[in-house]
């Protein structure tokens, strides 16, 4: 599978804005890709304004995405600021080519940006199945809980979309080659650049890691569009091989 990890600023609170820049973007992968990553809120930036800038599951971000899967005959997915049932989400959705979508709403609320008190928590672990490809979807702060993450369904990609801030970049980068280790499997992790309205300063790092723990695309600190393409077959030889997974604990998470 060929991926491609979009890293960029982004406006705040400007979602025509934000649309029109990764528009762009996608517009100038000429490349076949069969997947394209966006970060986390890539339409307003990780804003608690939820009620001023949050999008119906009809709204413009939404459609464009269906939009932009469709024409680039490529899965989309990344993070957007949903309101439904008079509750918001930071709802990550997984766009199919075909126009059909799965999305999962995020689990682990950063109450440090007190994010869990104007959205409301996720209660499902999604698994997407996508040409083979069993893909895990998570954002942000779920990288800190690797029970909620652990591979007990056999996935073979886990996605996480961040506005993760340079001053704890770090433990970005230790998590994430942690996470894929521990797991067997692919680990990618699409962060945003540049500074937010609350001044928090965010250096990228978007990156691609194997399940050794190797990196595919280190740490990106510029924008741009970073493309790799993923093997299954020998990842599965590899888990095959070591079993590592097969000696796991057995447990019940109860959400």
């Amino acid at each position: 599978m060929k991926i491609a990890l979009i890293q960029s600023d982004l406006v705040w609170e400007n979602a025509p804005a934000n649309r029109e820049n990764f528009d762009s973007k996608i517009n100038e992968i000429d490349s076949e890709i069969n997947l394209i990553v966006l970060p986390e809120m890539f339409s307003t930036g990780f804003t608690m304004n939820a009620s001023d800038v949050a999008e119906t599951m009809q709204g413009e971000t939404f459609e464009w995405m269906k939009l932009k899967a469709k024409q680039k005959n490529a899965a989309i997915t990344g993070s957007v600021i949903i309101t439904e049932n008079d509750a918001f989400y930071n709802r990550m959705f997984f766009v199919f080519p075909s126009g059909d979508f799965q999305y999962y709403d995020k689990r682990h609320l950063f109450s440090l940006a007190g994010e869990d008190q104007f959205y409301t928590s996720g209660t499902q672990k999604v698994i997407v199945d996508y040409l083979g490809w069993k893909i895990c979807l998570q954002i942000c702060y779920d990288l800190r809980f690797p029970v909620f993450v652990r591979n007990v369904e056999n996935y073979d990609l886990l996605l996480y979309v961040a506005n993760w801030p340079k001053v704890r970049i770090n433990a970005w980068d230790t998590l994430l080659n942690a996470r894929a280790i521990e797991n067997l499997c692919y680990v990618a992790g699409v962060n945003r650049i540049g500074f937010d309205d609350n001044d928090f300063e965010h250096n990228g790092h978007t990156q691609l890691i194997d399940y050794w723990g190797n990196y595919i695309i280190k740490p990106q600190e510029t924008q741009g569009v970073f493309v790799a393409e993923l093997d299954k077959n020998i990842m599965l030889e590899t888990r095959r091989k070591l079993n590592f997974l097969g000696d796991r604990d057995q447990f019940e998470l109860k959400l």
